[in-house]
């Protein structure tokens, strides 16, 4: 059921990883957060030299402890980044084709997008030999699905330095555009980069 479902106890008894001797992990976790009057705030807020004197709790599972506390203290104070939004195929060929223009190898990559044109995630879904590498919708909508993602881009590199659909890319995107429709994620566009070029599915009327 996730990490969510976890009471604080139990989440503590996972990065604490053992007991002692004579005290199961559970309980030493349980003691733990009885020293932080039931509140992890409260207990990230000790100092390492009382927690290290709950029973159980040594220089090692105190260290974790202390690292722990300052990882998530990083994490509530990190500015998150903006998500870069795509709202034409040049924006997905700003984003992309740096990574990809000059590769000599033919990668194949997924863009998940939210209901407002953002990408969520950006996934490489295979990487080939030259123009050979092969796509199965499965390993395409996974990520997206995983994402709850309104819509996907698919976006690949050709190394000859022509952005021209081959028969292949066009018989791959088909699949991917009615694997899309069962599923009600929508393939929004194909971009095909190369060298300093690209071309759009979308924009080309080939979806």
């Amino acid at each position: 059921m996730g990490p969510s479902a976890l009471t604080p106890g139990e989440l503590l008894a996972i990065l604490l990883g053992t007991g002692s001797a004579t005290t199961p992990v559970t309980e030493v976790a349980a003691r733990l957060l009885e020293a932080g009057g039931g509140s992890l705030r409260r207990l990230a807020a000790r100092p390492p030299a009382e927690l290290m004197r709950v029973p159980g709790i040594g220089h090692a599972k105190g260290a974790r402890l202390v690292a722990a506390f300052e990882l998530a203290a990083r994490i509530t104070g990190e500015a998150r980044s903006p998500r870069p939004r795509i709202s034409d195929p040049a924006d997905v060929a700003r984003l992309l084709g740096p990574r990809l223009r000059d590769l000599e190898v033919e990668e194949f990559r997924l863009l998940a997008l939210d209901s407002q044109s953002r990408v969520l995630r950006e996934v490489l879904v295979t990487r080939g030999l030259l123009n050979s590498s092969l796509v199965h919708p499965r390993e395409v909508f996974r990520p997206a699905i995983a994402e709850a993602a309104a819509g996907i881009i698919v976006v690949h590199n050709h190394p000859s330095g022509d952005p021209t659909p081959s028969a292949e890319d066009q018989a791959v995107t088909r699949q991917l555009v009615a694997a899309g429709r069962l599923l009600d994620v929508p393939v929004y566009d194909h971009v095909v980069i190369a060298g300093d070029r690209f071309v759009s599915f979308a924009t080309a009327g080939l979806l």
